[in-house]
C-alpha cells in the first residue's frame, strides 16, 4: 500500500460499482480513508468490505445525490466518521434511452437531477470542509456527450443517449470551470474527466453490450469510434482521477480531460 494520500479523506459518489468502485479502491490502496456514497447499499457495502479486506480504511454511506437533505446528512456523517474531507469525486450519474422530442419531462428532470444537480449539491455541501482543510481537490464526472454532436448513424448502430444526458453533462463542464474560479483563493482545485466507452457493468448489463449478444455491439463501437482499439476500463478513468486529486496535479485546475481512446480526436 502506498502513501500518496496518507492522512487524506476522499469522498466518492456513485462508489458502489464501475468507475466509482474502481476509484474508491484505488484511493484506499494509495492511503486515503474513503467514503463511498451511493443509493444501492448492498453493492456499496461490498465495495467497502473489499477495501477493508485489502487493508484499507473505508465507510459506506447511503445517499441519493439528487436529494439535498440526504446529501447534507451524508456529508455530516462523513465528517463525523473521519473529521475532515480533502477530496471529492463527483461520479454519481446515469443516462436514459429516451429519444428527443419524445423524452418525458419527468425523465429529463431525473437525468438532470442526478448528473448536474447532484454534482452541485454534493460540491456545495462539501465545499466548507475543503476550505476548513486548507484546500483540496474536486474531480467531476462528465462525458464525451458534452462535447460531441449527435449522429443519427450512431443512434442506428449503437442505440441512443438522451438529450437530458447531453445537456446535463455539458452543464457539469460549465460548473467545473465556475467552481475552479471560485476555488482558487481557497487552494481548491476543480477538474473534470470525460470518459469515452468504458467497459462497466452499466454498459454491458441492460446497456449496449446486451444487444446482438454480449459485448459484440460494444466492440463494434470501439472499432468505429476509437483510435486505440479495445475497451476502456474503469481503472483507466480511476488513474486519471487520482492524478488530478494528487499533488502531482497541483498546478491544474479548470481542466476538462478526455479519457476516451482517441474518440474526440477521431470524430
Amino acid at each position: 500500500m502506498t502513501a500518496r494520500f496518507e492522512g487524506k479523506v476522499a469522498v466518492v459518489t456513485g462508489g458502489n460499482s464501475g468507475i466509482g468502485a474502481a476509484t474508491a479502491e484505488m484511493f484506499a490502496r494509495d492511503g486515503a480513508r474513503v467514503v463511498a456514497m451511493a443509493r444501492r447499499e448492498a453493492e456499496g457495502e461490498a465495495v467497502v468490505a473489499a477495501i477493508r479486506q485489502a487493508g484499507g480504511e473505508a465507510t459506506f454511506i447511503p445517499c441519493d445525490v439528487a436529494d439535498a437533505d440526504a446529501v447534507t446528512r451524508a456529508v455530516s456523517q462523513a465528517v463525523d466518521a473521519y473529521g475532515r474531507i480533502d477530496i471529492l469525486f463527483n461520479n454519481a450519474g446515469g443516462g436514459s434511452g429516451a429519444q428527443f422530442p419524445n423524452e418525458p419531462t419527468e425523465e429529463w428532470q431525473r437525468v438532470v437531477s442526478v448528473n448536474l444537480t447532484g454534482t452541485f449539491l454534493v460540491s456545495r455541501a462539501i465545499w466548507p470542509h475543503l476550505v476548513a482543510a486548507g484546500g483540496g481537490a474536486v474531480v467531476n464526472m462528465s462525458s464525451l456527450a458534452a462535447q460531441r454532436g449527435f449522429s443519427p448513424r450512431m443512434q442506428d448502430e449503437f442505440g441512443t443517449t438522451s438529450a437530458s444526458y447531453y445537456a446535463a453533462k455539458a452543464g457539469v463542464d460549465a460548473l467545473t470551470r465556475y467552481m475552479a474560479g471560485v476555488g482558487g483563493r481557497h487552494n481548491i482545485r476543480v477538474n473534470c474527466v470525460r470518459p469515452g466507452q468504458i467497459l462497466t457493468p452499466g454498459a454491458t448489463v441492460g446497456g449496449v453490450g446486451d444487444r446482438e449478444g454480449g459485448h459484440h455491439v460494444f466492440e463494434k463501437m470501439f472499432e468505429f469510434a476509437q483510435i486505440l482499439k479495445g475497451p476502456g476500463r474503469p481503472d483507466d478513468v480511476a488513474n486519471l482521477v487520482l492524478f488530478l486529486a494528487s499533488e502531482a496535479a497541483r498546478f491544474l485546475t479548470g481542466e476538462i480531460i478526455n479519457v476516451d481512446g482517441g474518440v474526440a480526436a477521431k470524430l
